[in-house]
C-alpha cells in the first residue's frame, strides 16, 4: 500500500463524520427552535388561562399521558364550564378544515386531531367514577399566533385570540367544590411530566391565594398540584348527589350518577336498548348520550318521544348540558316529526283529530252498535282503541293478518267472528275517513314510513301528493327514542328505517311496565335486532324514596306485563335504592270538597320555591279543568304541564298522568288517585273492564313514581268511579 493512502482514507472518514455531525446539529437546532416556538406558544396560552384561575378555575400544565413513555398533554383546564383538554399548536401555516379533515401548509394534519380525541377519552374515563358526564369533557386545539374558529368532529379548533372568549361563554356546569375534586382526580391520572412552561411572573401570580386556596392545582406550577394526594371518590360522589338533591328539580333531572356514565360513553355495533324500572335514570342516560353523540360525530341527531310536551323540556336540558351542539339535535314528538317530514317533501297532510273521531262515530253508529261488538263491550272507545293500536298501529292491511295476530296488552279474547265484526267496523271507518280526505295519526306514520323506505305513500292514505323519496333515505346520524313502549309498531319501524342498523344509530329507551296506552308490539316484529351488551337493563332507582316506591309497587304488584322484547315480567320488581328519604301522605276524606280543602292546605303550606318543585297530576282532562279553577280561586299559582319547557318557573305544575311521563318532581299530589283502578259495578267484571282497570293502575303507577321527596295521595271514602282512561293522541 502506497504511503499516505491510510491517512487519506482516515481523512475521508473524518470528513463524512463531520458532515454527519453538521447535519445532526442542524436537525437538532431546528428541533430546538420548534420546541422553543411550541414552548413560547404554550406560555402565551397559559398566561391567558391564568386569568381564569383567579376566578376559581384549575389549570394543569404539561402532564404525562398515562400508559405512554413520553407523550404529554399540554394543558388540562377545569372550571365552572367543565373540563377542557388543550393541545396547543404553534404552526407557521394557518390551519384549515377541509370536509372532515384538518390541514395546514398543504399537508393533512389529522393525526393531531386523532391524538387529542384519544387523550380526551382517557380524561372522560378517569372522571366516570365521579359521576361527571362525558359531555362535560371538551377537547380544544388552540393555534398560537392565528385567528381561527372551527369544529372538527368533537374538537373545537380555536385561534389564540378566540380562546378566552370561548371559555367565558361556557355555562355553569360545575360548582366550586366539584371543580377542585375533578382537578385532583386529573392530577392523579395525568402526573406531572416536566417543569411547566410558565414564566416566573405567571408562577408568582398563580401561587397567590384564590377561591381554591394558595398553591392548589389551579395553577401552572407542576409542583403545586403534586402535593394533592389521593381523595375519597365515594365522598365526592355523595357530595355531588347532595348538591343535586338540594337544587331545583330541573337540575336534578339532568343529574348523571357515576354508575350511569359508562353507558353514555359506550360504543354499540348496531341498535341498542336501555330498559329498567321507573326511576332508574333511563331518560338521563339517553339525554347525555345524545349530547355526546352530537359532539363526537358529524350529522344531525333526532331525539323523539310520543308525548308532545316532553321534547320541549328535553331541548332545554340539552341546551344546559351542551349548548355548543344543541342545534345539532332535533327534539320532536313522533307524530309532529312525521307530519313535518311529509310536508317538507311535498306530501299533503290533512290531520284533523276531531273530524277523524266524527268519522269513527258515524261508522260505529252505522255498523258497530247493532252487531256483536256491544255484547263484548259497549264502549265505542274500546273498539276505537282496537283499530288505532292493533290494526292500524301494527300496519295490518288484510283481514287474515288481523285474524291471527296476537293482541298484546288486550285481555278480551276475540273469536274469528268477533274479529270479522271489528274488521267491518274498521273498513267502515276507513271509508268515512277517505271520503272526507282525512288522515289520522296512524296514517301520518304509515305515509312517512313509505316515504323513508322510498316507496309511494301508504295505500289508503287519502289526499297524498308528491313523488316518492329515495330508497334508504338517511337524514340523521342517530335516533334516540324515549318512552318507546308507548309507540306503535309502525312508529318503531319508521324510526328504525331512518338509521337502519348503523353503529350507534338507534337507541330505544323505555320500560314496558310504564306503558300508558292499550296494545303493544315486540321488537322482533319491527325488524330491530338487539343482542348481547346492546341490551342494557338499569336496576338502581335514583329518584324515589323507599316509602314512595313501595306504595307505587303495591298498585301494580299483581299486574304482570310483557315488555317489547317479549319477556313476561312480574309487576313487583326488585330494585336497588340510591335515595332512602321520601314520605307518603294519605288523605281519606268524607267528601270531594273536604279532600280539596285538605289539598289546598297542603299546597298553601309550601314556600314559593317548594311549590315550584311540585306537581298536581290528574287522570282526566275533566279533573285538570276542575283543579285549574280551584287553584285560581284560591290564589295558588299554576304552571300547566302543556306549557312547561324545563326551566324553573313559579307555581305548581298541573297536568295529566301521561303528560308527566319523563319528568320528575320533588312533591307530587294525586287527588282521587284510586278512582278507576278497580273494575266498577256489582257484578262479575268483563275482560274489558279488567283491562281498563289494569291500564288505569299502570297510569297511576307512572304518576306516583314521578315523586322524589313527597307523595300525597287523596281519596274519598266509600266512592268508586269507572276508569278514567283518556283516548289515544
Amino acid at each position: 500500500m502506497a504511503a499516505g493512502n491510510s491517512a487519506a482514507r482516515r481523512a475521508q472518514q473524518a470528513r463524512r463524520q463531520e458532515r454527519l455531525l453538521r447535519e445532526q446539529l442542524r436537525a437538532a437546532g431546528a428541533e430546538a427552535r420548534r420546541w422553543e416556538a411550541a414552548s413560547e406558544g404554550e406560555r402565551r396560552v397559559a398566561a391567558q388561562l391564568l386569568a381564569f384561575t383567579e376566578r376559581g378555575w384549575r389549570l394543569l400544565v404539561d402532564r404525562r399521558w398515562p400508559g405512554t413513555r413520553a407523550a404529554n398533554v399540554d394543558m388540562l383546564l377545569v372550571g365552572q364550564g367543565g373540563v377542557f383538554v388543550l393541545d396547543v399548536k404553534n404552526w407557521r401555516a394557518a390551519p384549515e378544515v377541509r370536509g372532515d379533515a384538518l390541514w395546514a401548509g398543504g399537508q393533512p394534519r389529522d393525526e393531531h386531531a386523532r391524538k387529542l380525541a384519544r387523550v380526551t377519552g382517557v380524561a372522560e374515563g378517569a372522571l366516570v367514577a365521579l359521576g361527571l358526564s362525558p359531555v362535560a369533557v371538551r377537547p380544544l386545539m388552540v393555534f398560537a399566533g392565528h385567528r381561527f374558529a372551527a369544529r372538527l368532529g368533537p374538537i373545537d379548533l380555536l385561534g389564540e385570540a378566540e380562546l378566552a372568549p370561548y371559555l367565558w361563554r361556557q355555562g355553569k356546569r360545575l360548582p366550586p367544590a366539584r371543580v377542585r375534586a375533578v382537578a385532583e382526580r386529573l392530577a392523579e391520572v395525568f402526573p406531572a411530566y416536566r417543569p411547566a412552561a410558565v414564566s416566573e411572573p405567571a408562577r408568582r401570580r398563580a401561587a397567590a391565594p384564590g377561591p381554591g386556596g394558595p398553591g392548589g392545582p389551579a395553577v401552572g406550577s407542576a409542583g403545586a398540584d403534586e402535593a394533592l394526594g389521593l381523595f375519597d371518590v365515594a365522598a365526592v360522589r355523595d357530595a355531588a348527589l347532595a348538591d343535586a338533591l338540594a337544587a331545583p328539580i330541573e337540575r336534578w333531572m339532568t343529574f348523571l350518577h357515576s354508575d350511569q356514565a359508562s353507558l353514555v360513553r359506550r360504543d354499540w355495533a348496531g341498535p341498542a336498548r336501555i330498559s329498567g324500572p321507573a326511576g332508574t335514570g333511563k331518560t338521563v342516560v339517553a339525554l347525555h348520550r345524545a349530547a355526546r353523540l352530537a359532539r363526537s360525530t358529524n350529522g344531525r341527531l333526532l331525539y323523539v318521544t310520543f308525548a308532545n310536551n316532553l321534547p320541549r323540556v328535553q331541548r332545554t336540558f340539552l341546551r344546559t348540558l351542551a349548548p355548543s351542539v344543541a342545534d345539532r339535535v332535533e327534539f320532536s314528538s313522533l307524530h309532529a316529526w312525521a307530519g313535518e317530514y311529509l310536508r317538507a317533501r311535498g306530501v299533503a297532510v290533512n290531520l284533523r283529530g276531531d273530524a277523524a273521531e266524527a268519522a269513527f262515530g258515524k261508522a260505529w253508529f252505522e255498523v258497530g252498535r247493532h252487531g256483536r261488538l256491544p255484547e263484548i263491550d259497549r264502549s265505542p272507545q274500546y273498539w276505537r282503541d282496537e283499530i288505532h293500536h292493533v290494526i292500524k298501529g301494527r300496519g295490518l292491511t288484510g283481514f287474515e293478518q288481523y285474524a291471527t295476530v296476537r293482541r298484546l296488552r288486550r285481555r278480551t279474547a276475540l273469536r274469528r267472528a268477533d274479529r270479522e265484526a271489528v274488521w267491518e267496523l274498521y273498513e267502515a271507518y276507513e271509508r268515512r275517513r277517505a271520503e272526507r280526505g282525512l288522515h289520522d295519526f296512524n296514517d301520518v306514520l304509515a305515509m312517512a314510513l313509505e316515504r323513508v323506505r322510498g316507496g309511494a305513500p301508504a295505500a289508503g292514505a287519502a289526499g297524498t301528493a308528491g313523488t316518492a323519496g329515495t330508497a334508504g333515505e338517511r337524514p340523521y346520524r342517530a335516533v334516540v327514542v324515549d318512552e318507546v313502549q308507548d309507540l306503535t309498531l309502525v312508529g318503531v319501524r319508521l324510526l328504525h328505517a331512518l338509521v337502519g342498523d348503523a353503529p350507534n344509530g338507534l337507541l330505544l329507551v323505555g320500560d314496558g311496565q310504564q306503558a300508558v296506552y292499550p296494545g303493544g308490539f315486540r321488537l322482533a316484529e319491527a325488524g330491530v335486532d338487539i343482542r348481547g351488551d346492546r341490551a342494557q337493563v338499569l336496576r338502581r332507582n335514583y329518584r324515589n324514596g323507599h316509602e314512595i316506591l313501595r306504595a307505587a309497587m303495591a298498585v301494580v304488584a299483581d299486574d304482570t306485563f310483557e315488555d317489547i322484547d317479549g319477556e313476561r315480567t312480574p309487576g313487583r320488581r326488585e330494585v336497588d335504592l340510591e335515595y332512602r328519604d321520601g314520605a307518603v301522605v294519605r288523605v281519606v276524606a268524607p267528601s270531594p270538597g273536604e279532600q280539596d280543602r285538605e289539598l289546598l292546605d297542603a299546597l298553601r303550606a309550601l314556600t314559593p320555591d317548594e311549590l315550584a318543585d311540585a306537581a298536581l297530576l290528574c287522570a282526566s282532562k275533566r279533573a285538570i279543568d276542575h283543579y285549574q279553577r280551584l287553584l285560581a280561586r284560591a290564589g295558588v299559582p299554576v304552571c300547566p304541564l302543556e306549557g312547561y319547557a324545563g326551566s324553573a318557573v313559579p307555581g305548581v305544575k298541573l297536568g295529566s298522568y301521561r303528560r308527566a311521563k319523563g319528568l320528575e318532581f320533588k312533591r307530587v299530589f294525586l287527588p282521587h288517585h284510586d278512582e278507576g283502578t278497580v273494575p266498577a259495578g256489582d257484578g262479575e267484571p268483563s275482560d274489558a273492564d279488567r283491562e281498563r282497570a289494569e291500564l288505569a293502575r299502570g297510569q297511576l303507577f307512572v304518576a306516583m313514581t314521578r315523586a322524589r321527596d313527597l307523595l300525597w295521595l287523596g281519596s274519598v271514602k266509600g266512592t268508586a268511579a269507572p276508569p278514567r282512561v283518556a283516548p289515544p293522541g
